[in-house]
């Protein structure tokens, strides 16, 4: 819907302008809607009306191929879950840039103006946009779907706050294994259901590196990380990284409950 009001802006604005003199159409509307697009992303980001939840998109069109149902079926099969929620966490000015050159091949030296910055800048942007939303589709396809993702991390924060043990169980292999830094803390299911029933109350779940976990982060700031791994469902082992350099060393995103 927000996509759809830009495009209705940019509309509004091209029947009020003069475009007599507009020797590329396309470009022009292209850098009108960029700005709307630009404009609502920080107005939501100032308003810290942050929204992670993801739904698939129905369908993508661009440039040449616009009503080509080939070129449509392509890039919704490369637009995974794990990038669109990865572009919820860009900046702005990353998230704009990535489309702009990545998904519609606008150069840097025309990007540039729209996100106010240099083309060398904006080249970085979009690198930058690019290293994370890469990172996330190699999470996606190397450890599955983000919706079943989260709904693990999910369940085990709500079943670890409530003291519910026998959720916690559920969740974890029988041979799960928890780790502080590089000591073995507890082994089995069991053990490790013990050590979290009733606690993780302030845990909310992250993005660690493009991959799912949770963050205990007291005032907005990281203090222990749970990185997850699982399988088939299960949780097999969650390592806690508490130590100040490691955690600086984190491309660290916490999202909304």
């Amino acid at each position: 819907s927000e996509a759809d009001d830009a495009v209705q802006e940019g509309w509004l604005r091209l029947s009020r302008a003069d475009t007599s003199d507009v020797s590329n159409m396309s470009g022009w509307l292209t850098t009108v809607v960029a700005r709307v697009c630009l404009d609502h992303l920080r107005s939501r980001e100032s308003r810290r009306e942050e929204s992670l939840e993801v739904h698939a998109p129905e369908s993508f069109a661009s440039g040449d191929g616009a009503n080509d149902p080939q070129r449509e079926l392509e890039l919704a099969d490369s637009m995974s879950l794990a990038l669109l929620v990865v572009l919820e966490t860009l900046a702005p000015a990353e998230r704009v840039a990535f489309v702009l050159h990545d998904m519609f091949d606008l150069p840097f030296d025309q990007i540039a103006p729209i996100v106010g910055r240099t083309p060398a800048t904006a080249r970085q942007l979009a690198s930058r946009a690019r290293r994370r939303v890469q990172g996330a589709d190699a999470t996606a396809s190397a450890s599955g779907d983000y919706a079943g993702q989260r709904e693990i991390v999910d369940a085990f924060l709500a079943a670890s706050r409530n003291g519910e043990f026998d959720a916690l169980l559920a969740l974890l292999d029988p041979d799960v294994v928890l780790r502080g830094g590089a000591t073995v803390s507890a082994t089995g299911a069991d053990a490790v259901a013990k050590t979290f029933s009733g606690r993780a109350k302030a845990a909310r779940p992250a993005l660690i590196d493009g991959v799912l976990g949770a963050v205990w982060a007291p005032d907005g700031v990281p203090r222990v990380v749970f990185a997850f791994t699982t399988q088939n469902g299960q949780i097999t082992s969650i390592d806690l990284i508490g130590d100040a350099e490691r955690l600086a060393a984190l491309d660290l995103v916490i999202l909304r409950r």
